[in-house]
């Protein structure tokens, strides 16, 4: 298959994928012989493995030359062979400083554009119930129906499990101190204030939020926002406006059934565990709550969701690329959305309890 003769390399087969193994071990057997040429006069048939073999060949033996090829052979090596293909060359990597700017245009072009998106939502939110037109009629109801109504049942099976979880939690060590009455002061507190907007909020922006970022992403990615903008129709006022609406209107009623099934969960651990009168536990809810804490709770619930649709609408026109870049931008929406609803929760917590 292959003969060595005065420094030149005889291949006698076919040089095919299939022969190629057989030609490596022989060719191991001339590793410390110099090779000036490689004869091809007895190869007819060359495939794109046996241009590989030629080109170890010319790397490992000093680029030999190729004798008594057929113009079929050299055609296929011309076609095949990587030697002939230009050195990629490695972009130089940035340092941290070049880094560390990027990230800052960055950010600055993406809060800038945020503001701009936000200050867009907030005037058309505004002109909307005076100048409805240009927005889709009945769709704040369609959309508080979508974002409202089909959440109530999730919200309200969770909300009744953490009242009953706190609750049960709690009653153990209140039980030891003779304080069983103060079950109620607790759960109270803490749903109207921390439990029920924060939990209603996140399960709003994994459900609702999610929705709102993808909605707007595939319209994006399947240019219907641009048909919009040709008919005259600003993405916004039409797509987000309503949105924003319903969850302004929907929120705070969430977060009240939240705060009822919360206390209503509250209640079982009371008269199952704890030995307490329905009367006394609702007498000593109502004794405990204060209007602040009810209006900071609907406040922050309010706050909430404009955090909520500003941020997934950010993310949906923002869009890039085609059905991956719309699970991306979805996911990113969800993530910041609650991200952004726990930072704001712990500064309203600082600003108002402190």
């Amino acid at each position: 298959m292959i003969r060595y003769s005065d420094q030149t390399l005889f291949l006698e087969v076919d040089l095919l994928k299939e022969n190629i193994p057989g030609l490596i071990l022989e060719l191991e057997k001339f590793a410390a012989s110099t090779i000036n040429s490689v004869d091809l006069q007895q190869v007819s048939n060359i495939d794109s493995a046996g241009v590989v073999f030629l080109d170890e060949i010319f790397l490992n033996f000093n680029q030999p030359e190729l004798i008594n090829a057929s113009e079929k052979i050299l055609n296929a090596i011309s076609k095949f062979s990587s030697l002939n293909l230009p050195l990629q060359k490695r972009s130089p990597q940035e340092n941290i400083f070049i880094q560390v700017g990027d990230f800052f245009v960055e950010w600055k072009k993406s809060f800038i554009w945020g503001l701009y998106l936000t200050a867009d939502i907030l005037y058309w939110s505004v002109v909307g119930f005076f100048k409805p037109r240009g927005m889709k009629k009945e769709a704040v109801i369609t959309q508080s129906l979508l974002i409202g109504v089909d959440a109530v049942g999730i919200i309200g099976l969770l909300s009744l499990i953490l009242g009953l979880i706190i609750a049960l939690q709690s009653a153990a060590q209140l039980r030891q101190f003779g304080a069983n009455i103060y079950i109620a002061d607790l759960i109270a507190i803490s749903m109207v204030r921390e439990m029920g907007p924060m939990m209603t909020a996140i399960i709003v922006a994994g459900r609702s939020g999610s929705s709102i970022a993808s909605e707007i992403a595939t319209m994006k990615v399947t240019e219907e926002l641009d048909a919009l903008r040709m008919m005259a129709l600003d993405p916004i006022r039409y797509i987000v406006v309503p949105k924003f609406h319903a969850i302004t209107l929907c929120m705070p009623l969430l977060v009240m059934l939240s705060i009822f099934v919360g206390i209503g969960g509250g209640l079982i651990i009371a008269l199952t565990y704890l030995d307490l009168s329905a009367i006394s536990y609702i007498n000593q809810v109502f004794s405990i709550l204060t209007f602040k804490d009810i209006f900071i709770g609907l406040m922050k619930s309010v706050v909430f969701a404009w955090v909520i649709v500003i941020i997934s609408s950010y993310y949906g026109f923002r869009v890039k690329g085609g059905a991956e870049g719309v699970g991306k931008v979805t996911t990113l929406s969800v993530v910041a959305s609650i991200f952004w609803v726990i930072v704001l929760d712990a500064i309203n917590s600082i600003l108002f309890y402190f």
